[in-house]
């Protein structure tokens, strides 16, 4: 870990875990995709640390635009690498503090059981009026959906059938409501404990798009925050990246 955040956990970190005598708040951002783990995640870290992490969920896009309009957020656990890089660039996070804390997966997915085959090939057969993605001008998610509409030379054929969530959520909220027959969304929305939990679903191959690397950052607001410090450290906890694995994320 690079010098100067290592210096700020090694100052702050005992006030952060030195029990409920002293128990704070820290104001997260967090992608979308990443809203049923972070909510386990949350009631684990309150129990281990006694701190309480109030919980935004959006698109990393949208966040990126808050924060830089100084938003009152401690840390952000992006959808993507490149937007907590460009935080720091900008000077609205700390140096050194970026890490990867989940390596997230993309689905094709249905409400309807049987309806999305395990290699989707029911996108070639176009039988749906509406395929739901995230907006990929702000979602990483909806970024990936249409890479992996292109290299299957289906972009330009089911243009007019996509409709546009500002967020994963949303793109899973237009397939779950029956809006949509089928989306683009994160496994992490339907899956958990090693299955499908809901409907049909192909998880797509990895090397059908970039990597869904998902990265924290430490906000120049929270770098006093003992809680803040904590939060970071616990997402790099044994406990941790086992939740996280249990919602089909990739940890380290």
């Amino acid at each position: 870990m690079p010098t100067i955040f290592s210096r700020l956990l090694g100052s702050l970190l005992p006030l952060a875990l030195s029990g409920a005598t002293l128990a704070g708040e820290v104001q997260v951002a967090v992608a979308a995709n990443f809203s049923a783990p972070m909510q386990a995640l949350a009631e684990q870290f309150a129990q281990a640390s006694g701190h309480q992490a109030l919980l935004s969920f959006g698109s990393t896009g949208k966040f990126y635009a808050q924060i830089s309009n100084g938003a009152p957020f401690d840390i952000l656990l992006s959808a993507d690498s490149s937007t907590p890089a460009t935080l720091i660039s900008d000077g609205s996070a700390v140096p050194g503090s970026q890490f990867t804390y989940a390596s997230g997966r993309l689905v094709l997915w249905s409400a309807q059981p049987g309806r999305v085959d395990d290699q989707g090939a029911v996108l070639e057969r176009g039988e749906f009026a509406h395929l739901a993605i995230s907006n990929p001008a702000t979602a990483p998610y909806g970024a990936a959906a249409l890479e992996v509409l292109r290299g299957l030379g289906l972009e330009r054929r089911l243009k007019d059938r996509l409709v546009q969530g500002d967020s994963i959520t949303q793109a899973y909220q237009f397939v779950a409501s029956g809006n949509a027959e089928l989306g683009f969304i994160a496994l992490s929305q339907v899956y958990l404990d090693g299955r499908i939990t809901q409907g049909s679903a192909w998880q797509v191959p990895a090397e059908r798009h970039a990597a869904l690397q998902q990265d924290a950052v430490l906000l120049t607001r929270g770098q006093a925050n003992p809680a803040a410090l904590a939060l970071l450290e616990h997402l790099r906890s044994a406990p941790a990246k086992a939740l996280i694995a249990r919602y089909g994320y990739g940890v380290d």
